[in-house]
């Protein structure tokens, strides 16, 4: 389901709530409040912490707010001391590097804090955090560090044992209840109402479209349901209470904000906002998700051109097969084949003739059980092998190809020795009949195979010299390969901490036979 910024508008402008109005009193456990530049999002995560704040929960109530880079937590630091300040409620900012959060003289706190990798977590491991924020979600390449997270979205407050007892002071202000002695604690009064609420178990995320973690964040908000629209996802677990199984209900919901509701940016800024980047404008001015975003290639992609409809492989042409070997971490393997000028057939009844030496991929193998998850399926070598030969068969005695499949380029890691008492990757697929050549991982060939995986999809639509093109049917490279994001400090690599098994075994096939050109190739990325 696509959302759009219109169809939001006719949610919040129904029930006559702004979207910060809307982020703030909405019931669900995991929010992502998304949109466009401007709209206030950090400002309502903070005051979305900052509601539960003096309820009676106390020392209860602890949050945190993850960024990757401390410098852009400074942001949120000057913003809370713009609204909590003001508030003249006692709360005092700890600025030292083993603090650097906020404490209420009533106990709650609220933490700004640092993760960027996936050990980062450890730190955080048995700590207990009832909220916690994402500050600019899409910065994660894939959702990893936000699932573990999930582990720590808990509380031990207890509504009965726990619900605070009224001193004497405190009297003034409930005046108007009815008070009885408790014996037991001779300084304290008991108060006769009602336990406190349970304490909401909540992540609020911010973000806006673009970034390496575009198209997970997407997938797991804005393709599922409208915005404003409650996710149930439903999990069965065994309470550790009753030591029955039970069914428990986890709720979400993505909400869209516009800079068109904020009356307090200037026309400077959001004029400051436009680019040249036609993706850039769609991302902060209209909010738009669905735009291909990454950074890599997405200037030089194009589906309509790089992706073709399956064909019958005509007699002649060359075939081989690739590899970028995963565990934890997805395997991809792909089929290539080259052109040879011969026009064929396509499935829809079109007719192409690609330039000759044209690679194009027709058929894959991703080991991962959910594409975009950056997951692997643990296979071993012999599984991975067969599955291989299995695929092969299938390709000639459907006549997808015709002619023999060779051996092409694969990740050398799996040459490697790791114990000496134990066979390589190479061996074991050797021995179960499936065998590959050495990639080019020499000096230069991250830079020099993204040049010319560039080079060859421009020559598909600029229809000058061997171009590169998918299948339909190559699923994990097409959705995967388009939204990779660049390396922030190689600016002419690929983000190597986002999915990119699929894109590194092209970039081997992409190289395999043009070393001598690699090496004197001019690189002129776009900046």
């Amino acid at each position: 389901m696509n959302n759009t910024a219109e169809q939001y508008n006719e949610i919040w402008h129904y029930h006559e709530h702004t979207s910060q109005e809307y982020a703030l009193s909405i019931i669900a456990n995991d929010i992502l409040y998304c949109g466009t530049r401007g709209p206030g999002k950090t400002d309502t995560q903070l005051m979305r912490f900052q509601h539960n704040v003096g309820k009676g929960y106390g020392s209860f109530w602890r949050g945190i707010i993850f960024d990757r880079e401390y410098k852009n937590l400074d942001d949120l630091v000057i913003k809370s001391k713009r609204w909590f300040h003001p508030m003249r409620d006692g709360a005092q900012w700890l600025a030292s590097n083993s603090d650097y959060k906020w404490r209420w003289p009533t106990g709650e706190e609220l933490l700004f804090r640092q993760v960027k990798k996936l050990d980062d977590y450890w730190q955080y491991h048995g700590h207990e955090y009832p909220f916690i924020g994402w500050n600019e979600l899409t910065k994660y390449a894939t959702p990893e560090l936000y699932e573990m997270m999930f582990s720590v979205n808990r509380t031990g407050f207890d509504p009965i044992a726990h619900t605070p007892r009224v001193t004497v002071e405190m009297l003034k202000e409930w005046s108007d209840q009815r008070i009885t002695h408790d014996y037991k604690h001779n300084d304290y009064f008991t108060i006769d109402k009602k336990p406190l609420p349970p304490i909401p178990l909540e992540t609020f995320s911010t973000c806006n479209p673009l970034g390496p973690g575009h198209n997970w964040v997407k997938r797991r908000f804005i393709d599922v349901a409208r915005y404003g629209q409650i996710v149930v996802k439903e999990h069965k677990i065994t309470n550790p209470k009753t030591r029955k199984e039970e069914t428990i209900s986890r709720t979400q919901v993505a909400i869209f904000g516009s800079y068109k509701e904020n009356p307090n940016l200037t026309p400077e800024y959001i004029a400051g906002l436009k680019s040249s980047d036609e993706n850039r404008n769609k991302a902060w001015l209209d909010g738009d998700w669905d735009i291909v975003a990454g950074g890599a290639l997405d200037d030089v992609w194009k589906k309509a051109e790089h992706v073709i409809p399956r064909f019958k492989v005509p007699r002649g042409w060359y075939i081989d097969r690739a590899l970028d070997w995963g565990s934890s971490h997805p395997f991809s393997v792909g089929w290539f084949v080259e052109a040879n000028g011969e026009e064929v057939e396509l499935e829809d009844g079109r007719t192409i003739c690609p330039q000759p030496g044209t690679i194009i991929q027709i058929a894959e193998l991703y080991g991962s059980n959910e594409i975009g998850t950056n997951k692997g399926v643990k296979w071993s070598a012999k599984k991975v092998a067969d599955r291989i030969k299995e695929i092969e068969t299938e390709l000639i005695t459907g006549k997808w190809v015709n002619g023999q499949i060779y051996a092409g380029p694969a990740d050398n890691q799996i040459a490697e020795v790791r114990e000496t008492t134990t066979d390589t990757i190479e061996k074991k697929m050797s021995d179960a009949g499936v065998i590959w050549e050495k990639s080019d991982k020499g000096a230069g060939s991250r830079k020099n195979g993204l040049q010319l995986i560039r080079d060859r999809l421009e020559a598909i639509t600029n229809r000058e010299g061997p171009g590169l093109l998918f299948m339909s049917n190559c699923i994990a490279s097409i959705s995967t390969i388009p939204v990779l994001p660049r390396d922030d400090l190689k600016i002419d690599d690929v983000d190597t901490s986002a999915e990119d098994h699929a894109y590194d075994m092209v970039r081997y096939r992409v190289l395999k036979g043009n070393n001598r050109t690699a090496t004197v190739i001019k690189v002129n990325f776009p900046r």
